[in-house]
């Protein structure tokens, strides 16, 4: 009688304490994809067609204002640093938090306008972004607030500015105040950077 109940127990902690990380999703694909080479042709296939038709439609959505847009390549980023800074939120279809977060994407790229550029980067879709901003946990959002000797330069929720993404990262689903904040600080420092 025992044994099932902690059982139940332990199962159940497993599962609370998963959270959306990149390395189950992929272990979990991976072993998909084992079961039947036939579909996992297909799957890469439609994959395929899915990144093609998705890099179109985001070059051609870069100056987008008041949307969210998905980046696919590190240009998209720099074309919308050149107009101001970029909210990045980094994340994956498969994950819960990261899609509780898009409404308030969408609020927050309407009431920015042409002042930030708001960008998700799906890191399924898009493997080498992700591998190149060192994504090990999702979502993963910062502000990204211009390039210094080819290093993005990051806003902190705190107001101060750092290369280093680690510390200037925000890595859970947060109050949509906490990016205004870091959003608004961002925009003074550009304001007083253009003076």
């Amino acid at each position: 009688m025992k044994k099932p109940i902690i059982l139940l127990i332990l199962l159940a902690s497993v599962l609370f304490m998963s959270g959306c990380d990149e390395k189950t999703q992929y272990n979990s694909t991976d072993s998909s994809q084992n079961i039947s080479e036939n579909s996992a042709v297909v799957e890469a296939t439609q994959h395929e067609q899915i990144n093609t038709s998705l890099e179109k439609k985001s070059s051609l959505n870069i100056s987008a204002k008041g949307a969210v847009v998905e980046a696919t390549k590190l240009e998209q980023i720099n074309a919308s640093l050149k107009k101001g800074p970029v909210l990045l939120k980094i994340g994956a279809e498969w994950c819960d938090a990261c899609q509780a977060m898009e409404p308030m994407l969408a609020q927050l790229a309407a009431e920015y306008g042409d002042k930030v550029t708001v960008m998700t980067v799906d890191i399924d879709r898009s493997p080498k972004l992700a591998d190149y901003f060192g994504i090990n946990v999702i979502p993963d959002t910062s502000v990204i607030i211009g390039l210094k000797k080819g290093e993005y330069v990051y806003m902190r929720e705190d107001g101060n500015v750092s290369t280093d993404r680690f510390k200037a990262r925000i890595l859970k689903l947060e109050d949509k105040e906490v990016f205004e904040k870091t959003l608004n600080f961002a925009l003074k420092r550009a304001k007083t950077k253009s003076k």
